[in-house]
């Protein structure tokens, strides 16, 4: 029973180790330059021992996308008390400070089912810590939607401002309209 723990254990650090190399190096250079071959020298394993643990780079930036959601699900989550700004500003900072985890999680494609039976829970609860802040200013309005409606205007101000869409300097006013218009108070 202990060798099979240390075997288990052991699979577990190499699968991190992977997934953090991978995180490491789109960071760095982006997506496309995650390679199982790069990976594989990063890390200093063979592309078979890769291939046990993952099938692909699809495979490793899913892994990737999960630890991301459990990262931001616990900084939204302790952005929760200060209310609809604060927590704009947490999922702001977060897609600011991992561009290319963003990316995994939210902009390239996945097989990670988003609003189904089968969603993974740790996609659920960033989304149900947004709508609890929001559902007291959701009035007749069915709090899922509206926290639909506000998680796809702050992906866009993300999506905008990195494809240098939006006049640069404005933030902070784009932020406060979007605040405003969803807390129903002023940013």
């Amino acid at each position: 029973m202990g060798q099979r723990l240390r075997r288990e254990r052991d699979r577990a650090e190499r699968e991190q180790r992977i997934v953090s190399a991978a995180r490491e190096l789109a960071e760095a250079e982006g997506w496309e330059a995650v390679t199982t071959r790069r990976l594989a020298a990063v890390i200093e394993y063979s592309q078979p021992v890769l291939y046990s643990h993952f099938t692909g780079k699809d495979a490793i930036m899913r892994a990737a996308a999960l630890e991301g959601f459990t990262e931001f699900a616990e900084q939204i989550a302790a952005a929760r008390q200060g209310g609809v700004r604060a927590v704009a500003e947490a999922y702001l900072s977060f897609a600011d400070e991992k561009p290319a985890l963003y990316d995994a999680m939210f902009t390239l494609a996945t097989d990670l089912p988003f609003g189904a039976d089968d969603t993974p829970p740790i996609l659920r609860t960033g989304f149900e810590t947004l709508r609890e802040v929001l559902a007291p200013t959701a009035g007749d309005l069915d709090s899922g939607t509206l926290t639909e409606v506000f998680w796809a205007a702050l992906h866009g101000l993300v999506t905008l401002d990195r494809g240098g869409r939006q006049p640069p300097g404005y933030r902070a006013e784009r932020l406060a309209l979007l605040v405003t218009r969803f807390a129903g108070t002023p940013g």
